[in-house]
Protein backbone atom coordinates (compact mmCIF):
# COMPACT_ATOMS: atom_id res chain seq x y z
CA UNK A 1 0.00 0.00 0.00
CA UNK A 2 1.22 3.47 -0.85
CA UNK A 3 0.53 5.75 2.12
CA UNK A 4 0.54 9.54 2.16
CA UNK A 5 4.12 10.88 1.88
CA UNK A 6 3.96 12.84 5.13
CA UNK A 7 2.65 9.84 7.07
CA UNK A 8 5.43 7.70 5.63
CA UNK A 9 7.92 10.38 6.68
CA UNK A 10 6.58 10.33 10.25
CA UNK A 11 6.57 6.52 10.44
CA UNK A 12 10.17 6.30 9.22
CA UNK A 13 11.30 9.03 11.63
CA UNK A 14 9.65 7.40 14.64
CA UNK A 15 10.10 3.70 13.95
CA UNK A 16 12.82 3.25 11.31
CA UNK A 17 12.45 1.41 7.98
CA UNK A 18 12.01 -2.15 9.31
CA UNK A 19 9.18 -1.41 11.75
CA UNK A 20 7.61 1.08 9.33
CA UNK A 21 7.47 -1.72 6.76
CA UNK A 22 5.72 -3.99 9.29
CA UNK A 23 3.19 -1.24 9.96
CA UNK A 24 2.44 -0.84 6.24
CA UNK A 25 1.95 -4.61 5.98
CA UNK A 26 -0.51 -4.33 8.87
CA UNK A 27 -2.45 -1.70 6.94
CA UNK A 28 -2.62 -3.88 3.83
CA UNK A 29 -3.75 -7.20 5.28
CA UNK A 30 -7.53 -7.88 5.37
CA UNK A 31 -8.83 -7.22 8.88
CA UNK A 32 -10.55 -10.02 10.78
CA UNK A 33 -14.16 -9.55 11.79
CA UNK A 34 -14.36 -9.01 15.54
CA UNK A 35 -17.28 -8.63 17.90
CA UNK A 36 -18.15 -8.41 21.56
CA UNK A 37 -20.85 -10.23 23.50
CA UNK A 38 -23.27 -7.88 25.27
CA UNK A 39 -23.74 -8.98 28.88
CA UNK A 40 -26.86 -6.83 29.22
CA UNK A 41 -28.78 -9.02 26.77
CA UNK A 42 -27.08 -12.39 26.91
CA UNK A 43 -23.46 -13.32 27.26
CA UNK A 44 -20.51 -15.14 25.81
CA UNK A 45 -22.06 -18.62 25.99
CA UNK A 46 -25.15 -17.49 24.12
CA UNK A 47 -22.95 -15.76 21.56
CA UNK A 48 -20.95 -18.95 21.06
CA UNK A 49 -24.15 -20.90 20.49
CA UNK A 50 -25.50 -18.36 17.99
CA UNK A 51 -22.25 -18.22 16.02
CA UNK A 52 -22.06 -22.01 15.92
CA UNK A 53 -25.70 -22.26 14.81
CA UNK A 54 -24.93 -19.81 12.00
CA UNK A 55 -22.09 -22.04 10.83
CA UNK A 56 -19.40 -19.47 11.58
CA UNK A 57 -15.90 -20.31 12.77
CA UNK A 58 -14.51 -18.22 15.61
CA UNK A 59 -12.18 -18.05 18.56
CA UNK A 60 -12.08 -15.94 21.70
CA UNK A 61 -9.52 -13.19 22.26
CA UNK A 62 -6.90 -14.26 24.81
CA UNK A 63 -7.32 -11.19 27.01
CA UNK A 64 -11.12 -10.68 26.91
CA UNK A 65 -13.56 -13.55 27.18
CA UNK A 66 -16.37 -11.45 25.67
CA UNK A 67 -14.39 -10.79 22.47
CA UNK A 68 -14.68 -13.06 19.41
CA UNK A 69 -12.46 -13.20 16.32
CA UNK A 70 -13.88 -14.39 12.98
CA UNK A 71 -12.59 -14.45 9.40
CA UNK A 72 -12.48 -11.16 7.48
CA UNK A 73 -15.46 -9.79 5.59
CA UNK A 74 -18.36 -11.12 7.67
CA UNK A 75 -19.79 -7.80 8.91
CA UNK A 76 -22.80 -7.77 6.55
CA UNK A 77 -23.57 -11.42 7.21
CA UNK A 78 -23.46 -10.90 10.98
CA UNK A 79 -25.54 -7.71 10.89
CA UNK A 80 -28.35 -9.64 9.19
CA UNK A 81 -28.61 -12.17 12.02
CA UNK A 82 -31.33 -11.83 14.70
CA UNK A 83 -28.90 -11.90 17.62
CA UNK A 84 -27.09 -8.88 16.16
CA UNK A 85 -30.31 -7.00 15.44
CA UNK A 86 -31.47 -7.74 18.98
CA UNK A 87 -28.37 -6.11 20.44
CA UNK A 88 -26.83 -9.27 21.85
CA UNK A 89 -23.49 -8.56 20.16
CA UNK A 90 -21.63 -5.45 19.04
CA UNK A 91 -19.29 -5.38 16.04
CA UNK A 92 -16.14 -3.70 17.31
CA UNK A 93 -12.41 -3.83 16.64
CA UNK A 94 -10.28 -5.58 19.24
CA UNK A 95 -8.17 -2.45 19.68
CA UNK A 96 -11.29 -0.41 20.41
CA UNK A 97 -12.27 -2.83 23.17
CA UNK A 98 -9.09 -2.12 25.13
CA UNK A 99 -9.80 1.36 26.64
CA UNK A 100 -13.04 0.37 28.47
CA UNK A 101 -11.26 -2.64 29.95
CA UNK A 102 -8.37 -0.44 31.09
CA UNK A 103 -10.87 1.99 32.62
CA UNK A 104 -12.04 -0.74 35.05
CA UNK A 105 -15.33 1.02 35.77
CA UNK A 106 -17.35 -0.29 38.70
CA UNK A 107 -21.07 -0.50 39.43
CA UNK A 108 -22.35 2.66 41.08
CA UNK A 109 -19.59 4.91 39.75
CA UNK A 110 -20.04 8.08 37.71
CA UNK A 111 -18.33 7.65 34.34
CA UNK A 112 -17.72 10.20 31.58
CA UNK A 113 -17.12 9.22 27.95
CA UNK A 114 -15.85 12.47 26.42
CA UNK A 115 -16.06 11.66 22.70
CA UNK A 116 -18.51 8.80 22.70
CA UNK A 117 -20.07 8.28 19.25
CA UNK A 118 -20.85 5.86 17.74
CA UNK A 119 -21.09 4.28 21.18
CA UNK A 120 -18.94 1.16 21.03
CA UNK A 121 -16.91 2.02 24.12
CA UNK A 122 -19.93 3.47 25.96
CA UNK A 123 -21.92 0.28 25.45
CA UNK A 124 -18.91 -1.79 26.48
CA UNK A 125 -18.63 0.12 29.77
CA UNK A 126 -22.34 -0.51 30.37
CA UNK A 127 -21.88 -4.20 29.59
CA UNK A 128 -18.83 -4.57 31.84
CA UNK A 129 -20.66 -2.95 34.77
CA UNK A 130 -23.91 -4.91 34.21
CA UNK A 131 -25.63 -1.61 33.48
CA UNK A 132 -25.04 -0.37 37.03
CA UNK A 133 -22.65 2.50 36.36
CA UNK A 134 -23.98 6.00 35.71
CA UNK A 135 -22.52 7.02 32.35
CA UNK A 136 -22.47 10.45 30.71
CA UNK A 137 -21.66 10.30 27.00
CA UNK A 138 -20.76 13.48 25.08
CA UNK A 139 -20.82 13.94 21.32
CA UNK A 140 -20.67 17.31 19.61
CA UNK A 141 -21.93 16.06 16.21
CA UNK A 142 -25.71 15.72 16.18
CA UNK A 143 -25.85 13.05 13.43
CA UNK A 144 -23.24 10.99 15.27
CA UNK A 145 -25.15 11.51 18.52
CA UNK A 146 -28.33 10.15 16.94
CA UNK A 147 -26.44 7.10 15.70
CA UNK A 148 -25.07 6.58 19.21
CA UNK A 149 -28.53 6.81 20.73
CA UNK A 150 -29.73 4.09 18.38
CA UNK A 151 -26.81 1.86 19.39
CA UNK A 152 -27.43 2.49 23.08
CA UNK A 153 -31.09 1.56 22.70
CA UNK A 154 -30.31 -1.60 20.74
CA UNK A 155 -27.76 -2.68 23.34
CA UNK A 156 -30.14 -2.06 26.25
CA UNK A 157 -28.04 0.67 27.89
CA UNK A 158 -30.60 2.47 30.06
CA UNK A 159 -28.30 4.33 32.48
CA UNK A 160 -26.56 6.55 29.95
CA UNK A 161 -27.12 10.30 29.72
CA UNK A 162 -26.23 11.63 26.27
CA UNK A 163 -25.14 15.23 25.72
CA UNK A 164 -24.90 16.94 22.33
CA UNK A 165 -21.86 19.04 23.20
CA UNK A 166 -18.11 19.29 23.12
CA UNK A 167 -16.95 17.78 26.43
CA UNK A 168 -14.50 20.65 26.82
CA UNK A 169 -17.53 22.85 27.49
CA UNK A 170 -18.63 20.87 30.55
CA UNK A 171 -18.57 22.90 33.74
CA UNK A 172 -15.63 22.09 36.01
CA UNK A 173 -18.23 21.77 38.79
CA UNK A 174 -18.83 18.21 37.54
CA UNK A 175 -16.79 15.42 39.11
CA UNK A 176 -16.49 11.89 37.75
CA UNK A 177 -14.92 8.77 39.21
CA UNK A 178 -13.49 7.75 35.83
CA UNK A 179 -13.14 9.44 32.46
CA UNK A 180 -12.63 7.79 29.10
CA UNK A 181 -11.07 10.07 26.50
CA UNK A 182 -10.86 8.27 23.18
CA UNK A 183 -9.67 11.42 21.52
CA UNK A 184 -10.30 12.54 17.94
CA UNK A 185 -7.09 11.85 16.03
CA UNK A 186 -5.39 11.62 12.65
CA UNK A 187 -6.31 7.95 12.26
CA UNK A 188 -2.69 7.06 11.52
CA UNK A 189 -3.22 3.59 13.00
CA UNK A 190 -6.23 2.75 10.83
CA UNK A 191 -5.07 3.62 7.32
CA UNK A 192 -7.02 1.98 4.50
CA UNK A 193 -6.93 2.27 0.71
CA UNK A 194 -9.68 4.89 1.00
CA UNK A 195 -7.87 7.09 3.55
CA UNK A 196 -4.21 6.66 2.60
CA UNK A 197 -3.92 10.01 0.82
CA UNK A 198 -5.45 12.17 3.53
CA UNK A 199 -2.58 12.97 5.84
CA UNK A 200 -0.87 16.35 6.03
CA UNK A 201 1.15 18.29 8.65
CA UNK A 202 -1.80 20.59 9.36
CA UNK A 203 -3.96 17.63 10.36
CA UNK A 204 -1.39 16.28 12.82
CA UNK A 205 -0.83 19.72 14.34
CA UNK A 206 -4.58 20.30 14.72
CA UNK A 207 -5.35 16.93 16.32
CA UNK A 208 -2.38 17.11 18.71
CA UNK A 209 -3.53 20.50 19.99
CA UNK A 210 -7.11 19.27 20.42
CA UNK A 211 -5.95 16.16 22.27
CA UNK A 212 -3.89 18.14 24.78
CA UNK A 213 -6.83 20.43 25.47
CA UNK A 214 -9.21 17.50 25.94
CA UNK A 215 -6.82 15.61 28.23
CA UNK A 216 -6.35 18.76 30.31
CA UNK A 217 -10.14 18.97 30.64
CA UNK A 218 -10.42 15.29 31.53
CA UNK A 219 -7.99 15.79 34.41
CA UNK A 220 -10.10 18.67 35.67
CA UNK A 221 -13.33 16.67 35.50
CA UNK A 222 -12.10 13.52 37.22
CA UNK A 223 -12.08 13.52 41.01
CA UNK A 224 -8.77 13.41 42.93
CA UNK A 225 -7.63 9.81 42.88
CA UNK A 226 -9.88 9.12 39.90
CA UNK A 227 -8.85 7.46 36.65
CA UNK A 228 -8.51 8.84 33.12
CA UNK A 229 -7.90 6.50 30.19
CA UNK A 230 -6.48 8.38 27.22
CA UNK A 231 -6.58 6.58 23.86
CA UNK A 232 -6.33 7.26 20.14
CA UNK A 233 -6.38 5.24 16.92
CA UNK A 234 -3.05 6.87 16.07
CA UNK A 235 0.46 5.41 16.27
CA UNK A 236 2.33 8.74 16.15
CA UNK A 237 4.09 10.09 19.23
CA UNK A 238 2.80 13.63 18.66
CA UNK A 239 -0.69 12.38 19.47
CA UNK A 240 0.25 9.77 22.05
CA UNK A 241 3.47 9.81 24.05
CA UNK A 242 3.99 13.56 23.66
CA UNK A 243 0.43 14.30 24.82
CA UNK A 244 0.66 12.01 27.85
CA UNK A 245 4.17 13.20 28.74
CA UNK A 246 2.91 16.78 28.79
CA UNK A 247 0.15 15.80 31.21
CA UNK A 248 2.58 13.91 33.44
CA UNK A 249 4.98 16.86 33.50
CA UNK A 250 2.18 19.09 34.76
CA UNK A 251 2.31 17.18 38.05
CA UNK A 252 -1.45 16.66 38.09
CA UNK A 253 -1.43 12.94 37.36
CA UNK A 254 0.60 9.75 37.41
CA UNK A 255 0.79 6.82 35.02
CA UNK A 256 -0.62 3.44 36.04
CA UNK A 257 1.13 0.70 34.03
CA UNK A 258 -0.98 -1.62 31.90
CA UNK A 259 -1.12 -5.24 33.07
CA UNK A 260 1.59 -6.74 30.85
CA UNK A 261 0.68 -10.33 31.65
CA UNK A 262 -2.99 -9.93 30.75
CA UNK A 263 -2.29 -8.14 27.47
CA UNK A 264 0.78 -10.13 26.45
CA UNK A 265 -0.96 -11.36 23.28
CA UNK A 266 -1.59 -7.83 21.99
CA UNK A 267 0.96 -6.98 19.23
CA UNK A 268 3.07 -3.98 20.23
CA UNK A 269 5.07 -1.17 18.74
CA UNK A 270 8.02 0.48 20.53
CA UNK A 271 6.59 3.00 22.99
CA UNK A 272 8.44 5.88 24.64
CA UNK A 273 6.27 5.55 27.76
CA UNK A 274 6.82 2.27 29.64
CA UNK A 275 3.47 1.07 30.92
CA UNK A 276 1.39 2.52 28.08
CA UNK A 277 -0.06 0.35 25.32
CA UNK A 278 0.92 1.02 21.70
CA UNK A 279 -0.73 -1.53 19.40
CA UNK A 280 0.75 -2.58 16.06
CA UNK A 281 -1.71 -2.95 13.17
CA UNK A 282 -2.16 -6.58 12.09
CA UNK A 283 -4.86 -8.79 10.61
CA UNK A 284 -6.63 -8.74 13.99
CA UNK A 285 -5.75 -5.31 15.40
CA UNK A 286 -5.86 -1.68 14.34
CA UNK A 287 -3.01 0.61 15.30
CA UNK A 288 -3.94 2.07 18.69
CA UNK A 289 -2.60 3.78 21.81
CA UNK A 290 -3.87 3.75 25.39
CA UNK A 291 -2.55 5.04 28.69
CA UNK A 292 -4.05 4.93 32.18
CA UNK A 293 -3.63 8.05 34.32
CA UNK A 294 -4.59 8.69 37.94
CA UNK A 295 -5.24 12.22 39.09
CA UNK A 296 -3.18 13.21 42.07
CA UNK A 297 -4.84 14.66 45.17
Amino acid sequence: MEVAPYLMERLLAQYGPETASEIICGFEVPRCTTLRANRLKGGREETEEALTAAGLTFRRAEWFEDAFVLPAGLEKELSALPFYQGGKIYLQSLSSMLPPLLLEAQAGENILDMAAAPGGKTTEIASLTDGKAMITACERSLPRLERMKANLARQGCTRVTTLNMDARQLDDFFSFDRVLLDAPCSGSGTVTKDSRGRFEPALLKKTAALQRAMLDKALRLVRPGGIVVYSTCSILKEENEDTVTSALKSGRCELLPVDEERYAAVPRLPCAIPGALLVRPTAEYEGFFAAVLRRKN
